[in-house]
Protein backbone atom coordinates (compact mmCIF):
# COMPACT_ATOMS: atom_id res chain seq x y z
CA UNK A 1 0.00 0.00 0.00
CA UNK A 2 1.57 3.38 -1.35
CA UNK A 3 1.18 5.89 1.33
CA UNK A 4 0.66 9.65 0.35
CA UNK A 5 1.07 12.33 2.86
CA UNK A 6 -1.61 14.78 3.62
CA UNK A 7 0.52 17.75 3.52
CA UNK A 8 1.54 16.57 0.35
CA UNK A 9 -1.44 16.97 -1.41
CA UNK A 10 -2.51 20.16 0.82
CA UNK A 11 0.59 21.29 -1.35
CA UNK A 12 0.02 20.31 -4.72
CA UNK A 13 -3.61 21.79 -4.78
CA UNK A 14 -2.16 24.62 -3.66
CA UNK A 15 0.03 25.26 -6.11
CA UNK A 16 -2.28 24.29 -8.92
CA UNK A 17 -5.10 26.73 -7.65
CA UNK A 18 -1.80 29.70 -8.20
CA UNK A 19 -1.17 28.19 -11.44
CA UNK A 20 -4.65 27.85 -12.89
CA UNK A 21 -5.74 31.43 -11.72
CA UNK A 22 -2.93 33.04 -13.19
CA UNK A 23 -1.78 31.05 -16.48
CA UNK A 24 -4.24 30.12 -18.73
CA UNK A 25 -3.84 26.35 -20.40
CA UNK A 26 -2.04 26.63 -23.88
CA UNK A 27 -5.06 24.59 -25.44
CA UNK A 28 -6.99 27.87 -24.68
CA UNK A 29 -4.24 30.44 -25.65
CA UNK A 30 -4.49 28.60 -29.25
CA UNK A 31 -8.15 28.94 -29.54
CA UNK A 32 -8.37 32.37 -28.65
CA UNK A 33 -5.25 33.03 -31.47
CA UNK A 34 -7.54 31.32 -33.87
CA UNK A 35 -10.42 33.18 -32.79
CA UNK A 36 -9.05 36.44 -33.35
CA UNK A 37 -7.94 35.28 -36.74
CA UNK A 38 -11.58 33.51 -37.68
CA UNK A 39 -12.98 36.92 -36.14
CA UNK A 40 -14.52 38.91 -38.87
CA UNK A 41 -16.41 41.87 -36.81
CA UNK A 42 -13.76 44.60 -36.01
CA UNK A 43 -14.86 45.25 -32.89
CA UNK A 44 -14.80 41.49 -31.60
CA UNK A 45 -11.51 40.99 -32.91
CA UNK A 46 -10.44 43.59 -30.62
CA UNK A 47 -11.99 41.75 -27.88
CA UNK A 48 -9.63 39.01 -28.59
CA UNK A 49 -6.87 40.91 -28.95
CA UNK A 50 -7.62 41.99 -25.01
CA UNK A 51 -8.10 38.90 -23.98
CA UNK A 52 -4.50 37.82 -25.02
CA UNK A 53 -2.86 40.53 -23.98
CA UNK A 54 -4.67 40.34 -20.12
CA UNK A 55 -3.74 36.47 -20.36
CA UNK A 56 0.26 37.66 -20.90
CA UNK A 57 -0.18 40.00 -18.41
CA UNK A 58 -1.30 37.86 -15.72
CA UNK A 59 1.37 35.18 -17.07
CA UNK A 60 3.83 37.21 -15.09
CA UNK A 61 2.48 36.62 -11.98
CA UNK A 62 1.67 39.88 -10.61
CA UNK A 63 -3.03 40.03 -11.75
CA UNK A 64 -4.80 36.69 -11.97
CA UNK A 65 -6.73 36.25 -15.20
CA UNK A 66 -10.01 37.24 -13.60
CA UNK A 67 -10.81 39.51 -10.80
CA UNK A 68 -13.92 36.40 -10.29
CA UNK A 69 -11.00 34.06 -9.10
CA UNK A 70 -14.40 31.38 -8.86
CA UNK A 71 -15.06 28.20 -6.60
CA UNK A 72 -12.79 25.44 -6.11
CA UNK A 73 -13.34 22.79 -7.92
CA UNK A 74 -11.05 19.93 -7.66
CA UNK A 75 -10.98 16.19 -9.48
CA UNK A 76 -9.33 13.73 -7.40
CA UNK A 77 -8.77 9.98 -8.38
CA UNK A 78 -7.55 8.26 -5.89
CA UNK A 79 -5.60 4.64 -6.81
CA UNK A 80 -7.20 2.34 -4.17
CA UNK A 81 -3.68 0.88 -3.56
CA UNK A 82 -2.79 4.49 -1.76
CA UNK A 83 -3.67 5.59 1.57
CA UNK A 84 -3.62 9.40 2.59
CA UNK A 85 -1.19 9.38 5.65
CA UNK A 86 -1.43 12.09 8.24
CA UNK A 87 -4.90 14.35 7.88
CA UNK A 88 -7.82 13.90 6.32
CA UNK A 89 -8.02 13.91 2.03
CA UNK A 90 -11.17 16.29 2.47
CA UNK A 91 -9.06 18.75 5.29
CA UNK A 92 -5.74 18.72 2.66
CA UNK A 93 -7.50 19.35 -0.18
CA UNK A 94 -9.13 22.64 1.87
CA UNK A 95 -5.99 23.79 3.70
CA UNK A 96 -4.38 23.32 -0.22
CA UNK A 97 -7.55 25.71 -1.12
CA UNK A 98 -7.08 28.04 1.87
CA UNK A 99 -2.87 28.52 1.36
CA UNK A 100 -3.63 29.48 -2.42
CA UNK A 101 -6.60 32.07 -2.12
CA UNK A 102 -4.39 33.94 0.45
CA UNK A 103 -0.94 33.03 -1.10
CA UNK A 104 -1.76 33.93 -4.41
CA UNK A 105 -3.90 36.93 -3.59
CA UNK A 106 -7.04 35.42 -4.71
CA UNK A 107 -10.31 36.86 -4.68
CA UNK A 108 -12.64 34.79 -1.50
CA UNK A 109 -15.83 33.73 -2.84
CA UNK A 110 -17.41 31.24 -1.05
CA UNK A 111 -20.47 31.74 1.37
CA UNK A 112 -20.94 29.45 3.81
CA UNK A 113 -24.83 29.51 4.20
CA UNK A 114 -26.52 30.44 1.02
CA UNK A 115 -29.47 31.64 1.29
CA UNK A 116 -30.38 34.12 4.58
CA UNK A 117 -26.65 34.95 6.29
CA UNK A 118 -24.63 34.44 2.78
CA UNK A 119 -21.61 35.08 4.90
CA UNK A 120 -18.05 35.05 3.71
CA UNK A 121 -16.33 32.18 4.64
CA UNK A 122 -13.04 34.13 4.16
CA UNK A 123 -10.48 31.56 2.76
CA UNK A 124 -13.22 30.72 -0.55
CA UNK A 125 -13.35 26.97 1.48
CA UNK A 126 -15.05 24.61 0.91
CA UNK A 127 -14.00 23.11 -2.18
CA UNK A 128 -16.38 21.51 -4.70
CA UNK A 129 -14.34 17.88 -4.51
CA UNK A 130 -14.81 14.82 -6.39
CA UNK A 131 -13.39 12.07 -5.52
CA UNK A 132 -12.99 8.63 -7.88
CA UNK A 133 -11.71 5.45 -6.91
CA UNK A 134 -9.38 3.88 -9.66
CA UNK A 135 -6.70 0.98 -9.69
CA UNK A 136 -3.50 1.41 -8.91
CA UNK A 137 -1.52 3.74 -6.63
CA UNK A 138 -1.92 6.91 -8.80
CA UNK A 139 -3.12 10.02 -7.46
CA UNK A 140 -4.19 12.60 -9.81
CA UNK A 141 -5.28 15.98 -9.26
CA UNK A 142 -6.85 18.53 -11.76
CA UNK A 143 -8.29 21.55 -9.77
CA UNK A 144 -11.08 24.37 -12.20
CA UNK A 145 -11.51 27.48 -10.58
CA UNK A 146 -14.96 28.20 -11.60
CA UNK A 147 -16.43 32.01 -12.03
CA UNK A 148 -20.32 32.80 -11.03
CA UNK A 149 -21.04 34.45 -14.26
CA UNK A 150 -20.87 31.39 -16.66
CA UNK A 151 -21.92 28.91 -13.59
CA UNK A 152 -24.91 31.42 -13.39
CA UNK A 153 -25.73 30.68 -17.16
CA UNK A 154 -25.95 26.96 -16.98
CA UNK A 155 -28.63 24.66 -17.14
CA UNK A 156 -30.01 20.99 -16.79
CA UNK A 157 -33.21 19.28 -18.35
CA UNK A 158 -34.13 15.67 -18.09
CA UNK A 159 -35.61 15.27 -21.42
CA UNK A 160 -37.28 12.18 -22.39
CA UNK A 161 -35.61 10.07 -24.87
CA UNK A 162 -37.78 10.39 -27.68
CA UNK A 163 -36.24 13.48 -27.89
CA UNK A 164 -33.37 12.42 -29.47
CA UNK A 165 -30.38 13.99 -30.60
CA UNK A 166 -32.21 16.78 -32.18
CA UNK A 167 -33.81 17.33 -28.66
CA UNK A 168 -30.69 17.69 -27.03
CA UNK A 169 -29.04 19.89 -29.76
CA UNK A 170 -32.66 22.51 -29.15
CA UNK A 171 -31.70 22.78 -25.82
CA UNK A 172 -27.51 23.14 -25.66
CA UNK A 173 -28.21 25.77 -28.51
CA UNK A 174 -31.28 27.41 -26.69
CA UNK A 175 -29.19 27.09 -22.88
CA UNK A 176 -26.52 29.73 -24.59
CA UNK A 177 -28.75 31.73 -26.86
CA UNK A 178 -30.82 32.73 -23.30
CA UNK A 179 -27.43 33.47 -21.75
CA UNK A 180 -26.14 35.60 -24.71
CA UNK A 181 -23.11 37.90 -23.28
CA UNK A 182 -23.22 36.80 -19.45
CA UNK A 183 -20.97 33.93 -19.64
CA UNK A 184 -18.09 36.43 -20.92
CA UNK A 185 -17.89 35.18 -24.49
CA UNK A 186 -16.02 33.41 -26.09
CA UNK A 187 -17.14 30.61 -23.92
CA UNK A 188 -16.46 26.74 -24.07
CA UNK A 189 -19.19 24.50 -23.89
CA UNK A 190 -19.16 21.78 -21.75
CA UNK A 191 -22.08 19.32 -22.27
CA UNK A 192 -23.13 16.25 -20.17
CA UNK A 193 -25.46 13.47 -21.25
CA UNK A 194 -26.96 10.48 -19.54
CA UNK A 195 -26.03 9.17 -15.60
CA UNK A 196 -28.58 10.49 -13.77
CA UNK A 197 -29.82 14.03 -12.15
CA UNK A 198 -26.39 14.91 -10.42
CA UNK A 199 -24.47 12.82 -12.69
CA UNK A 200 -24.87 14.99 -15.44
CA UNK A 201 -23.98 17.97 -14.07
CA UNK A 202 -20.34 16.63 -13.27
CA UNK A 203 -19.88 14.95 -16.99
CA UNK A 204 -20.90 18.75 -18.26
CA UNK A 205 -18.28 20.26 -15.66
CA UNK A 206 -15.85 17.52 -16.49
CA UNK A 207 -16.30 17.78 -20.43
CA UNK A 208 -14.84 21.44 -19.96
CA UNK A 209 -11.52 20.13 -18.92
CA UNK A 210 -10.88 18.38 -22.41
CA UNK A 211 -8.82 20.48 -24.74
CA UNK A 212 -11.07 22.68 -26.29
CA UNK A 213 -10.12 22.15 -30.10
CA UNK A 214 -10.39 17.96 -29.17
CA UNK A 215 -13.13 15.58 -30.59
CA UNK A 216 -15.24 12.76 -28.34
CA UNK A 217 -13.56 9.31 -29.11
CA UNK A 218 -17.03 8.46 -30.09
CA UNK A 219 -17.73 9.24 -33.37
CA UNK A 220 -21.43 10.20 -33.67
CA UNK A 221 -20.95 12.58 -30.39
CA UNK A 222 -17.77 13.69 -32.36
CA UNK A 223 -19.92 14.80 -35.36
CA UNK A 224 -22.57 15.97 -32.68
CA UNK A 225 -20.16 18.72 -31.07
CA UNK A 226 -18.92 19.90 -34.51
CA UNK A 227 -22.70 20.76 -35.60
CA UNK A 228 -23.41 22.44 -32.36
CA UNK A 229 -20.12 24.66 -32.60
CA UNK A 230 -21.22 25.44 -35.97
CA UNK A 231 -25.00 26.49 -34.76
CA UNK A 232 -23.68 28.25 -32.05
CA UNK A 233 -21.37 30.14 -33.63
CA UNK A 234 -24.21 30.98 -36.37
CA UNK A 235 -26.05 32.63 -33.25
CA UNK A 236 -23.83 35.62 -33.93
CA UNK A 237 -23.59 36.80 -30.02
CA UNK A 238 -19.70 37.04 -30.67
CA UNK A 239 -17.01 37.89 -28.55
CA UNK A 240 -18.22 40.23 -25.17
CA UNK A 241 -21.74 39.78 -26.97
CA UNK A 242 -20.65 42.51 -29.48
CA UNK A 243 -21.61 39.85 -32.37
CA UNK A 244 -19.43 38.24 -34.76
CA UNK A 245 -18.87 35.22 -35.87
CA UNK A 246 -17.11 33.54 -32.83
CA UNK A 247 -19.57 33.04 -29.97
CA UNK A 248 -17.65 29.43 -28.65
CA UNK A 249 -14.36 28.50 -28.86
CA UNK A 250 -15.16 24.56 -28.24
CA UNK A 251 -18.60 22.06 -27.82
CA UNK A 252 -16.97 18.95 -25.45
CA UNK A 253 -19.31 16.25 -25.25
CA UNK A 254 -19.22 13.90 -21.90
CA UNK A 255 -21.85 10.73 -21.79
CA UNK A 256 -22.91 8.03 -19.61
CA UNK A 257 -25.20 5.25 -19.33
CA UNK A 258 -28.51 6.02 -18.22
CA UNK A 259 -32.23 4.41 -17.42
CA UNK A 260 -33.99 3.18 -20.20
CA UNK A 261 -36.99 6.02 -19.38
CA UNK A 262 -34.07 8.97 -18.99
CA UNK A 263 -32.44 11.19 -21.21
CA UNK A 264 -30.60 13.80 -18.60
CA UNK A 265 -28.41 16.59 -20.24
CA UNK A 266 -26.53 19.60 -18.66
CA UNK A 267 -24.74 22.70 -20.27
CA UNK A 268 -21.80 23.75 -17.95
CA UNK A 269 -20.81 27.10 -19.73
CA UNK A 270 -17.20 28.41 -19.27
CA UNK A 271 -16.25 32.20 -20.01
CA UNK A 272 -12.57 32.18 -22.73
CA UNK A 273 -10.51 31.80 -19.05
CA UNK A 274 -11.20 28.20 -18.75
CA UNK A 275 -9.27 28.12 -16.15
CA UNK A 276 -7.90 24.35 -15.26
CA UNK A 277 -4.64 22.67 -14.24
CA UNK A 278 -3.14 19.27 -13.49
CA UNK A 279 -0.60 17.46 -11.90
CA UNK A 280 -0.24 13.78 -10.29
CA UNK A 281 1.29 12.60 -6.93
Amino acid sequence: MRQVPAEQVTETVERLFIEANYHLPPDMVSVLEKGEREEQNPVAKSVFRTILDNRRVASEGKFPLCQDCGMAVVFLDMGQETAVTGGNLENAVNEGVRRAYDKGYLRKSIVGEPLFERKNTGDNTPAILHVRVVPGERVAITVAPKGAGSENMSALAMLSPAAGPEGVERFVIETVRKAGPNPCPPIVVGVGVGSDFEGVAELAKRALLRPAESSSSHPRYAALEAELLRKINDLGIGAAGYGGTVTALGVNIEWAPTHIACMPVAVNLCCHANRHCSAEI
